[in-house]
């Protein structure tokens, strides 16, 4: 991961598994792949894109997310939390990446092609880590098992982005997205927004052909639509399991409520009370260590090796290592590895307790750590406050949050809930979001 990066490329074998995602930088390797992480970083890391992550955050949250909860609530209603997680982050990354909302995250709860689509190819490409590649290659050219469902996933995919680059397109002939001016937009830009205007300087590639941005678009979607879902959705399952951590996260929000005579009435939390939110990270990062969003990595060294456990391995050797098992290991985390416990994260001073990704490795390490984990923490960090301040939920009976089979570490079943509204809140009415 790290110290002998170099040896552990994606490889040839990666990208055979995950060929739909082309050249995007979760496949590429070498002078690609460090060139695509510079441009990324440097368009994520930007002002502009931050304001817009705010905004399209705290817009969601408030007009979108709320009022689905307020309708189960008022109605009594069951409502599936993966499900709503899911539509609210695939919305949102839809806008932070292309600035095309498709609005799935509506009380008309619509059925998304591109987010089916997505959950087929995931499905597809775990088999493919299992199964030999000359039977997956064969039901490929037959048509047949899982291979067709990734073909069809393909096409809906591809066609989708293709939409959405000529949609771009034609608003920048028409004047609809105005010349790069400095960088001053007060509400930001979208990446594919800064990619068109080629604000990145580059002679090696050309960021503004199709090739590229769909490659791109594609690899931001899947990263910042299912890993931050998923990790939504096991947060809360604990949060629900966990009385007590539950109230201690309430508590700490309160505490942030200014002025404090308006901490009991209802709250949609801004960017900056998240920050300042020690106990609800450490309770975050814990959920992240028990159910990692990416629950297993695939690595394959070019020249021999031995790793540090003392195997050795050549360029034949398939490394799988699991990021779920890990967190269960007493010899790395503990004789209470087993447990939900976010106090593991705050050291003596009430700070977060640093730990080396080679043991939390929810966001990778090395070279390749996540670039995203910024935005994932602000998303999570502004969803999970507004909802355990204002809402209580309960998971309908006999519910068991079983690990579904796939890249992407979803509850197999979703995560059905009732819902309360916190004792005491003084609720301000919410208009349904309108069908968007």
């Amino acid at each position: 991961m790290s110290t002998n990066f170099t040896n552990y490329p994606k490889g040839e074998e990666f990208l055979k598994i995950f060929d739909i995602l082309g050249d995007g930088i979760f496949n590429s390797d070498g002078e690609l792949w460090k060139f695509q992480r510079k441009i990324t970083r440097s368009l994520i890391n930007h002002r502009r894109f931050i304001r817009f992550l705010v905004k399209v955050t705290y817009d969601k949250v408030q007009n979108g997310l709320v009022p689905i909860l307020q309708h189960a609530y008022k109605d009594g209603h069951v409502v599936d939390l993966q499900d709503v997680f899911q539509r609210l982050t695939f919305d949102s990354t839809c806008l932070l990446v292309t600035g095309h909302d498709p609005g799935c995250l509506s009380l008309e709860f619509p059925d998304v092609p591109f987010s089916k689509a997505l959950d087929d190819a995931e499905e597809a490409i775990v088999h493919r880590h299992v199964l030999p590649e000359n039977f997956w290659k064969l039901q490929k050219w037959l048509g047949l098992g899982q291979a067709e469902k990734l073909s069809r996933a393909w096409k809906v995919l591809d066609h989708f982005i293709d939409c959405i680059i000529t949609m771009k397109r034609e608003e920048q002939k028409s004047g609809k997205i105005p010349a790069l001016k400095g960088g001053n937009e007060e509400e930001g830009v979208d990446l594919l927004t800064s990619f068109l205007r080629e604000e990145v300087e580059t002679s090696a590639i050309d960021i503004t052909e199709d090739k590229f941005l769909r490659d791109t678009i594609l690899n931001l979607m899947l990263a910042g639509r299912d890993t931050t879902g998923s990790a939504l959705t096991w947060f809360f399952w604990l949060i629900t399991q966990n009385p007590k951590v539950e109230e201690k996260v309430r508590d700490e929000l309160k505490s942030m409520i200014i002025p404090k005579e308006e901490a009991n009435q209802w709250h949609v939390f801004q960017i900056e009370e998240t920050n300042k939110l020690t106990y609800l990270h450490a309770a975050i990062c814990e959920s992240l260590r028990l159910y990692p969003p990416v629950p297993f990595q695939h690595k394959s060294p070019i020249q021999p090796d031995t790793l540090p456990s003392g195997h050795h391995v050549t360029p034949k050797t398939k490394i799988l290592f699991s990021l779920y098992a890990m967190a269960r290991m007493k010899g790395i985390w503990g004789e209470d590895c087993f447990e939900f416990k976010p106090e593991r994260w705050i050291t003596k001073e009430g700070k977060i307790k640093y730990e080396p990704p080679y043991k939390f490795l929810s966001f990778n390490a090395g070279p390749r750590t996540c670039l995203g984990k910024e935005v994932a923490l602000t998303q999570m960090k502004m969803v999970g406050a507004t909802l355990i301040h204002n809402y209580k939920f309960h998971v309908v009976d006999g519910l068991h949050a079983e690990p579904d089979l796939s890249v992407i570490l979803h509850i197999k079943h979703g995560l059905k809930v009732s819902l309360d509204q916190v004792l005491g809140l003084r609720t301000p009415y919410v208009q349904a979001a309108p069908a968007l």
